[in-house]
């Protein structure tokens, strides 16, 4: 009898949860679909709204708005690629399981570059360093910094309305970096453009590690083919702000890794290379947001918080001691940029949600899919990185500063957005191909400058 009146309550306890379960799954999974066809509604209605802009004159300088692109149709070319990305897809996700976590980081910074070269060589042998030699590029630049880089960065605020478009639009250490190949007999946008995707795809690795410090091993290893074969691969082969992507997770790796074991070189690492990025772009202040979660989320001691601050001061020191302030080059660049024809006059309301929109398509259907199933308990660790990221761009996007272009802009954000299918036990090859499908209709579709 006791025995009968301890197992009768426990039996619609039992049902109710299982109950309970099934619906949590069901709609996990049905608030996946709509959370894609939102994404794909976004996405579609940002390329119609567009055209009809372009058609009347309101969408300066794009041919395929939002996109600083132009349409075209690729269809045999497409097909190797295609091949690739199956046996990625495939194999992948296996390799992730089975190997060493020191090998999963390479095979996953190896992926990243092996897809996004595979991208863009659909365009021809010629393609990856294509975007490099074109007049607008920071190697257009180099003749005007000669044998005497110093005296280049003192006069360089000064002489800004004569470089390139991008040396103009950025601080000087990008246009410093490729002097710096130069410069040690690596000469050429071939060797830059290596660089570019070398770098690039090794965030890949350092968003990995990173995820690993605050999340845990598994939810990495789930990240880590995401990561890989993201959409915005398309660009990390090659706009310069792949190189932009690679320095600042590795910033963040460093310290999250230093934070973690209290490991104080680790931390002035990653404060040395978070230093730099608002010297390689003025858009890269807000992706402070992310190293600051990290820090919220592990909570080092006050000498790993002193190491990183140790670090980050020096490159901003090291710029100012040379000639090169800072705020003063935030104004210069700010009135070329109003006086210029392109950006500046596209519309800022448009823009403003199809700058967002852009990023769904970086980010791809398979982070959509996986926003229902959130769980903040969980998956806290993982959703602040994120959260932190998206903060970023909605500063770049509300304040009006990015008007387009964005799909270039947008790359070193987006890439910490992706981790969040990870969220999801047993994210499936079938999501995994979903990106490698969303890549290659955009690149079959879309002929992009970088």
């Amino acid at each position: 009898m006791l025995l009968k009146e301890r197992i009768e309550p426990t039996e619609p306890t039992g049902r109710a949860e299982r109950i309970e379960r099934t619906g949590r799954a069901w709609w996990a999974r049905w608030a996946g679909w709509l959370a894609v066809g939102a994404w794909a509604l976004l996405i579609a209605g940002s390329f119609a709204v567009g055209e009809v802009l372009r058609r009347n004159g309101l969408a300066t300088e794009d041919e395929l708005p939002p996109l600083h692109a132009e349409s075209r149709l690729l269809t045999w070319q497409i097909l190797p690629v295609a091949g690739i990305g199956v046996l990625l897809v495939a194999g992948l996700p296996w390799l992730v399981r089975r190997l060493s976590w020191a090998a999963v980081l390479g095979v996953g910074w190896a992926a990243g570059a092996v897809w996004a070269v595979a991208l863009a060589l659909t365009d021809g042998l010629g393609a990856l360093a294509r975007p490099l030699n074109a007049p607008t590029e920071y190697p257009a630049g180099l003749a005007a910094i000669g044998d005497d880089p110093l005296g280049w960065l003192r006069t360089f605020t000064e002489r800004l309305g004569g470089y390139p478009t991008h040396v103009r639009g950025h601080p000087p250490l990008p246009t410093l970096v490729f002097w710096g190949l130069d410069s040690v007999g690596l000469r050429g946008t071939g060797w830059a453009a290596a660089l570019i995707i070398a770098v690039g795809a090794s965030a890949v690795a350092a968003i990995a590690i990173t995820v690993r410090c605050v999340a845990g091993e598994q939810a990495a290893r789930r990240a880590v083919p995401f990561l890989a074969l993201a959409p915005l691969a398309l660009w990390i082969a090659t706009a310069m702000d792949a190189f932009f992507l690679g320095v600042g997770a590795w910033g963040v790796a460093l310290l999250a890794v230093g934070a973690q074991r209290w490991w104080w070189p680790a931390a002035f690492g990653g404060g040395l290379l978070l230093g730099a990025l608002p010297y390689l772009s003025y858009g890269l202040l807000p992706l402070y947001a992310v190293p600051f979660a990290v820090l919220l989320l592990i909570r080092p001691n006050r000498w790993v918080i002193a190491a990183g601050v140790c670090g980050l001061v020096v490159v901003p020191l090291l710029f100012t001691v040379a000639g090169f302030w800072w705020p003063d080059g935030v104004a210069a660049t700010q009135d070329t940029y109003a006086i210029s024809r392109g950006s500046a006059q596209r519309s800022y309301p448009y823009f403003l949600v199809a700058d967002l929109a852009v990023l769904g398509l970086l980010v791809g259907p398979a982070v959509a899919y996986a926003l229902p199933s959130l769980r903040i308990r969980t998956g806290m660790p993982v959703a602040l990185l994120a959260a932190a990221a998206l903060l970023g761009t909605l500063a770049l996007d509300v304040s009006g500063v990015t008007r387009g272009e964005v799909e270039r802009i947008w790359v070193p954000y987006a890439a910490w957005i992706v981790p969040l299918v990870a969220l999801r036990r047993d994210p499936g090859r079938g999501w995994l191909a979903a990106q490698v499908v969303t890549a290659l209709v955009v690149q079959a579709l879309v002929l992009s400058e970088w």
